[in-house]
């Protein structure tokens, strides 16, 4: 890790946009170290098995046919990154796209230099370094179902962060191939889930794009963010219950030491996380989990799978704290 240098690549930010996006990636992985991703092959065959095992195992526990992405990617910290900066850099396009025609308008207006302006492009550019560092510090798997995508024709990714595998599997006092095997479960979960539901990627992007054109205009769409904050709670969600029947071990030393994970660590990465509105997540978790506990044992698993039929069988907000409530609306 080299501070020195992620702090003059975020004093050298430049450009007309809120963010300079090259300078953030720079100082991210300056302040990041990488990891390594030297992988014997039977280890690299492991990843690509856990994959397999799972798709056919979830297929089986949940009555979904999917696929997954034929792009899995082990990465290490600097990979996962580069792959992430175009995701940041596509939500908040809007809020660039403002502000190079501020930009534009001050320099026909003869206003060249702005130092305001500068000042918060390095602050941006600063917290948003921060943010790819942390995040690629702490993600163990992930898959990107494109949102947002420049190319929306693109295949869907499944990467897992290889480096943080290890290192979390070490801290956990796990077995390493078993809690890569429970993360490979995890994020082939959400291939099941937009396997299951085309219609979700548009959906999902139709309220990020709301919500940022909205903050863009200097509003705010109340009803986006809360839309798409249901619905990632029924996301994460369901992943949690379908995973934990389909799982092929004991899970439940996982399960607390995972929970504990999300929950504890130092002052400043509990600080990080709150910024960082990871804490929102872990209650996603806990509050989407709940439901489809109780949608499962009253109905069974393929019911609470019915949620991904169409939007309209989504839980509300209110639903997600009142299953019952849904039960009675959707009658799976």
């Amino acid at each position: 890790m080299d501070i020195l240098r992620s702090i003059r690549a975020v004093s050298e930010a430049s450009g007309s946009g809120v963010v300079d996006w090259e300078r953030a990636a720079t100082a991210a992985k300056a302040s990041t170290d990488p990891g390594s991703v030297a992988l014997a092959p039977a280890e690299r065959e492991g990843y690509a098995i856990d994959v397999r095992d799972a798709r056919e195992r979830l297929r089986d526990e949940a009555g979904i046919d999917f696929d997954v992405p034929d792009a899995i990617e082990v990465q290490n910290r600097h990979h996962w990154i580069d792959a992430s900066v175009d995701t940041f850099r596509n939500v908040i396009a809007p809020i660039e796209a403002a502000a190079v025609e501020e930009v534009n308008r001050d320099r026909r207006a003869g206003r060249s230099w702005n130092p305001a302006r500068d000042l918060s492009r390095i602050v941006n550019t600063g917290s948003m370094a921060f943010t790819l560092g942390f995040l690629a510090r702490n993600v163990l798997g992930q898959y990107d179902p494109l949102l947002l995508a420049n190319e929306p024709d693109a295949d869907h990714g499944l990467y897992f962060v290889h480096p943080n595998v290890v290192a979390v599997a070490a801290a956990l006092d796990v077995d390493y191939p078993r809690f890569r095997r429970w993360i490979a479960f995890h994020e082939v979960t959400h291939a099941a889930e937009f396997g299951a539901a085309p219609w979700l990627p548009e959906y999902l992007e139709s309220r990020v794009e709301r919500g940022v054109e909205g903050l863009t205009a200097g509003g705010l769409d109340p009803a986006a963010f809360a839309e798409l904050q249901t619905a990632m709670t029924a996301v994460e969600g369901y992943a949690e219950v379908l995973m934990d029947r389909a799982f092929d071990d004991e899970y439940a030393d996982l399960r607390r030491k995972l929970d504990e994970r999300r929950g504890g660590g130092g002052p400043v990465q509990r600080f990080a996380r709150r910024l960082l509105g990871l804490d929102l997540k872990r209650r996603q978790y806990e509050r989407g989990a709940a439901f489809f506990r109780h949608v499962t044992d009253v109905r069974g698993i393929e019911a609470a799978g019915t949620v991904w039929d169409r939007p309209a069988n989504l839980p509300t907000d209110a639903e997600i704290d009142d299953p019952e409530a849904w039960l009675v609306r959707v009658d799976p």
